[in-house]
């Protein structure tokens, strides 16, 4: 049954279920949620530009070694004393995020930068709650009322309309033959099917989809670095192993 529904009903199946809180934030746009025809070409075009920035080659070991260093040095700075490295790893791991879809990395103490990554953290926290939770049974209630839910609504805003900003300035400074990041090889898509009905790209899917890397691939990639932290504090033994 499992074989027939995955694999030769595929098309039947594959598209995702509604849900109350992530269809609010992404209102249809984006790769995380669109299907069909529409997840298809983004999922395409997104894997593809991704590839031709060096993601899932050698190539992407230069942007993560320069990262390194700069979190090394972030690390050196506390000179012993306990800390969370939450921080410390979300910087990092987003920089080399922001550095292929942004054309630039961020310095550990911007402000707006932080914010941002503050936003990302606890917008996670609150749909790993029994209240996100809830919410997401009881959207159309929930989301009228007061309560945490409001913060990560407003959180969630603050990040689209940074994205947004960042889209809109690449699009003032477009060179359409030498494309610098994920921004600008979207927006040049966009120019090569403006005159194609029905087009999947357009600036409100740009944003959605830039959003969808750089909110996704901040949380997972940081999560599995701090739980990889916690091991080897737990096992030193197999610490010494790595050096």
């Amino acid at each position: 049954a499992i074989k027939e529904a995955l694999v030769d009903q595929a098309n039947e199946f594959q598209d995702r279920g509604q849900q109350g809180t992530f269809d609010w934030i992404s209102r249809g746009y984006g790769i995380a949620s669109s299907n069909g025809q529409k997840c298809i070409h983004l999922r395409r075009f997104t894997i593809t530009t991704l590839r031709n920035f060096g993601v899932g080659k050698r190539s992407i070991e230069e942007p993560i070694l320069e990262e390194v260093h700069f979190l090394l040095e972030a690390l050196r700075s506390t000179k012993g004393a306990p800390f969370d490295p939450t921080y410390f790893l979300s910087r990092s791991v987003s920089n080399v995020i922001c550095s292929i879809i942004f054309g630039n990395r961020f310095d550990y103490e911007d402000q707006e930068f932080l914010v941002l990554l503050t936003g990302i953290l606890e917008i996670f926290r609150f749909a790993s709650s029994a209240q996100g939770q809830l919410l997401d049974i009881f959207f159309g209630i929930v989301q009228h009322l007061p309560g945490s839910q409001q913060k990560s609504f407003k959180m969630f805003s603050e990040l689209k309309e940074f994205v947004a900003k960042k889209a809109k300035a690449h699009q003032e400074t477009l060179d359409p033959n030498s494309p610098r990041d994920f921004i600008d090889c979207f927006l040049v898509k966009m120019l090569q099917e403006e005159k194609t009905p029905d087009s999947f790209f357009s600036m409100e899917e740009l944003v959605a989809t830039t959003l969808n890397l750089f909110i996704g691939g901040t949380e997972t990639v940081s999560t599995t670095l701090r739980y990889g932290f916690l091991i080897l504090l737990k096992y030193p033994e197999v610490e010494g192993d790595f050096h």
